[in-house]
């Protein structure tokens, strides 16, 4: 059984990888490394009961020591990095954290990864031909978009935030580990993701949130910022036809083909809300409404053209986004301590 590391696994992303990854594949033993700060939980993972080819160990991806330990006890022939502190609002109150943990964390496990595969620059150690890094990254580096265009794997890296730089940083780094030691990397930038497990601060849970507990919901500046909405579902699709078919050196842009405004959003999730558990007084939920100043540096816009994983991979989204809304918010009413501080 070959072994896998996935790192930031009880968090958002990597809790609705895991499950899909560890029963599609049977013939991979998962190495779960989660240091379980305010965004990763345990409760992520209680789908992963009893799968046999799945280990937990709660750690943080700066220790070097825990991560080259990690790789030699198991002999891990691959990684699928997840962790990273992801909320733009926290990075711009706390912008260390991000570094630390997305740049300097990639790097320990990039490193980790290189000492335990390769023999030196351009020399593969035998027996690891096939072991993989895949980095998981974000449209955001990208900076923003005007009216038109749209993001595509050869767009210039301008991150506008102290996360998507953080980011940019490690994404930087995983591609000069391809060049310089050529090692098996590839990157993945993708867009806004939603559905079941997402952090109570995060755009969807939010409205959810403020609009059961009566409060105003809030929306940046003139609410028409706009991002491409993707389902987990389907962003775990992709990376896994990364990680096992994607050529070593190249990065694939990941979105949903669902362009939306944050009004648009709101109006979308308070409509769903109003259909499955409608207010008491007869209100509609959107009418909790309330614009707040804007986030410094926020991007107007991002888009994304999947062209590259569509026609080298045969990728492309599967969830349609109103059915996609729908189980989003059902699994949200049927989850209400998730949305608890």
């Amino acid at each position: 059984m070959t072994t896998i590391l996935v790192t930031g696994g009880a968090g958002f992303i990597g809790s609705n990888f895991i499950p899909y990854f560890a029963g599609l594949h049977p013939e991979y033993h998962i190495v779960n490394l989660d240091k379980l700060t305010y965004a990763g939980s345990l409760e992520n993972l209680s789908d992963c009961s009893g799968r046999r080819n799945h280990e937990f160990v709660q750690g943080d991806i700066c220790d070097a020591v825990l991560v080259n330990q990690l790789m030699a006890e198991h002999d891990v022939r691959g990684v699928v990095h997840f962790a990273a502190e992801s909320h733009v609002d926290n990075s711009i109150a706390n912008p260390r954290n991000f570094v630390e943990t997305n740049t300097l964390g990639t790097f320990t496990l990039l490193d980790a990864a290189r000492r335990h595969w390769m023999l030196g620059p351009h020399q593969i150690r035998p027996g690891y031909e096939s072991a993989r890094f895949h980095h998981v990254s974000t449209d955001e580096v990208f900076g923003t978009l005007g009216e038109t265009g749209q993001f595509r794997e050869t767009t210039p890296y301008a991150p506008n935030s102290p996360y998507s730089a953080s980011k940019a940083g490690a994404d930087f780094l995983a591609r000069a580990f391809f060049r310089t030691y050529g090692m098996n990397v590839t990157i993945s930038n993708c867009s806004n993701n939603y559905g079941p497990k997402q952090h109570r601060e995060k755009l969807i849970p939010t409205i959810i949130r403020k609009a059961l507990a009566g409060e105003p919901i809030p929306i940046y500046g003139d609410g028409l910022n706009i991002r491409d909405w993707i389902h987990v579902l389907d962003h775990t699709r992709a990376i896994d036809v990364i990680f096992h078919r994607g050529r070593a050196g190249e990065s694939y842009a990941i979105g949903g083909r669902t362009e939306k405004t944050n009004l648009a959003m709101l109006t979308c999730v308070c409509g769903t809300l109003d259909r499955l558990h409608p207010r008491s007084d007869g209100r509609k939920y959107a009418e909790q409404l309330s614009f707040v100043n804007d986030r410094p540096g926020h991007d107007r816009r991002n888009s994304i053209d999947i062209s590259k994983i569509h026609t080298e991979l045969g990728w492309n989204p599967t969830e349609p986004f109103d059915t996609g809304i729908e189980q989003t918010v059902r699994w949200y009413l049927a989850h209400l301590s998730r949305l608890l501080p």
